[in-house]
């Protein structure tokens, strides 16, 4: 066992033996469940607790053998952030179909800079403002009330966006929508993480990004059911559609439980154990997470006030913060959001007509959530590493096959093989550099700074994303869509050398025990990815290979 960690669990036995039970305050009836739990916890081994019923080992053994047997209320938890992340998707991409109608009616055709603020602003606020005003709001309002506020700002930035009569008061409405944007996106993904096992967390937590993708193709969707109707009415009542998945998300809010982390750490004891009841199917479970949750929460707090700072003066949190930067970097970077933002006006590149050209992005929508789908049970069978390694040569491959296409004489040949070379890149994103950095990044920093950690990766990806979304237009004009393309496509090289090196892998692990992993340094993680380099080398061609070498000695705890 890592040394480290023994220490941990030594200070965990410590702390049980002390009786800190019976110091907690309105926990009184729940004083021998509490125990029982610590107990569980501490002996790591149900087979041999005494105390068990038959019942509670059965249960207990299918959470190791049946990961997905669930109590109702985790699952509703996760759909809340779900919904949220549906009405993203669709906030992110309805303006796809409609800026090719608003650009004429504002007289922007020709003002390329005006076309990608119109489109980006949404994501410079969700970067400068929104992500770090969702840390106040956390901290006082909770995960719950965050989603509910973001959730208003989104439905009222919906119809703000339909009734604009200029271009400028459109900017104000896709202004408030950046901040709807930026709470739910570094609140919702954390709200999740903090429910559900570790088990099961990464194909839960990867809800979002899986749901967001949904939302994308709604919008896609709204796009086309509006497409025929009259202008002006087409393009705003395809803004005005995301009025809908907002609303319902401030109605089931309203019913979730509250993050039990966040109410242990607002020593709100007993809503917390009450909390953690619904979200396990056995009250010993939930118990035992408490003792968990409750001993991290502790360590936590005996540091003191939070300092923002220490996201990169603490190493164990810069190391953390870097791997987080580099997935949300790399996730705008490899040029996906070129593609869900502007590809109606990427497919008229190619001579087709307005109408061709939007029902050739819903197919880009559609690949894009149904190939997110598989990655919800393989993230945590595979990796978080794994998925994104795989993913970036060959979304290389075809952004050039798409750039390429351009040459093409025949317009519809052109609109063929860009759009194949769009939907293969879409299908191979979808399962990796999609659904992870969002789950990666709100699982690995502690929890005392990770509502910091969280805004800071949320901020990287939304700031990136404005640079793209504002430099697009621009960049298809001077570079032409080859060197466009060719572009991205160098950049999914850079991102598959820096995972490489600097992203440990998460899977399997409780929260806490990333302490360990991301307690290692860089150089050892480095060392230790070019040594199973050299040995899945020579596994390939045939040699001998002695088992893989672990990171850190937690696999039989992360199991």
């Amino acid at each position: 066992m890592d040394k480290d960690l023994e220490v941990s669990f030594e200070a965990k036995e410590n702390k049980y033996n002390a009786t800190w039970i019976e110091n907690l305050p309105g926990m009184e009836t729940y004083r021998s469940i509490l125990h029982r739990g610590a107990s569980l916890y501490r002996q790591r081994d149900f087979n041999n607790d005494d105390e068990l019923t038959d019942e509670e080992r059965a249960v207990l053994k299918k959470e190791s053998h049946n990961r997905w047997m669930q109590p109702f209320s985790m699952y509703y938890l996760c759909a809340v952030s779900a919904m949220a992340a549906i009405a993203q998707g669709m906030d992110e991409t309805v303006i796809n179909g409609a800026q090719i109608y608003f650009h004429q009616e504002f007289g922007i055709e020709s003002r390329l800079n005006i076309q990608g603020l119109v489109n980006a602003i949404p994501f410079l606020i969700c970067a400068c403002v929104a992500s770090w005003a969702s840390v106040p709001l956390n901290e006082y309002l909770g995960r719950r009330g965050a989603i509910f506020v973001a959730s208003f700002l989104s439905a009222a930035a919906s119809i703000w966006e339909a009734l604009s009569p200029s271009w400028q008061m459109l900017l104000g409405g896709r202004i408030v929508l950046g901040m709807a944007i930026g709470i739910n996106a570094a609140t919702a993904p954390v709200y999740s993480a903090e429910g559900t096992p570790p088990s099961i967390r990464g194909g839960l937590v990867m809800w979002w990004q899986t749901f967001t993708a949904f939302g994308i193709m709604i919008g896609y969707i709204m796009d086309v059911a509006f497409m025929d109707v009259h202008y002006p009415l087409n393009w705003r009542l395809m803004l005005g559609s995301t009025v809908v998945a907002p609303i319902l998300v401030m109605i089931m809010v309203v019913f979730s439980p509250e993050s039990p982390r966040w109410l242990i750490k607002k020593k709100k004891y007993r809503q917390a154990f009450e909390s953690l009841k619904r979200l396990r199917n056995l009250e010993v479970q939930a118990a035992r997470d408490f003792f968990l949750i409750e001993e991290s929460v502790e360590e936590e707090r005996k540091a003191g006030m939070v300092n923002p700072l220490e996201l990169f003066t603490v190493p164990r949190n810069r190391r953390a913060a870097l791997a987080a930067w580099i997935v949300m970097y790399m996730q705008q970077f490899c040029g996906v959001n070129v593609i869900m933002y502007y590809s109606s006006v990427i497919f008229t590149q190619t001579g087709v007509s307005t109408r061709d050209a939007i029902l050739a992005s819903l197919g880009a929508g559609v690949l894009n959530f149904l190939f997110a789908l598989p990655a919800i049970p393989t993230i945590d069978r595979w990796g978080r590493r794994p998925l994104l390694l795989w993913t970036f040569p060959l979304m290389s491959i075809f952004l050039l096959f798409s750039g390429f296409s351009f040459w093409a004489h025949s317009s519809h040949t052109r609109l063929g093989l860009v759009a194949a070379g769009i939907y293969l890149f879409m299908i191979v994103y979808s399962p990796g550099e999609g659904p992870v950095p969002f789950t990666y990044s709100s699982e690995v920093f502690p929890l005392y700074i990770r509502t910091w950690g969280m805004s800071f990766a949320t901020a990287t990806t939304w700031m990136f994303s404005f640079v793209l979304s504002f430099s697009w237009p621009d960049m298809l004009k001077r570079f032409t869509p080859q060197g466009a393309f060719g572009w991205y496509a160098a950049w999914c090289i850079v991102g598959e050398v820096l995972i490489f090196f600097f992203v440990p892998e998460t899977k399997g692990y409780t929260l806490e025990e990333l302490d360990v992993i991301f307690g290692k340094s860089t150089r050892e993680h480095m060392s230790y990815q070019i040594r199973n380099a050299k040995r899945s080398l020579k596994k390939l061609f045939g040699g001998q290979v002695g088992p893989k070498e672990a990171f850190c000695n937690l696999d039989t705890l992360a199991a």
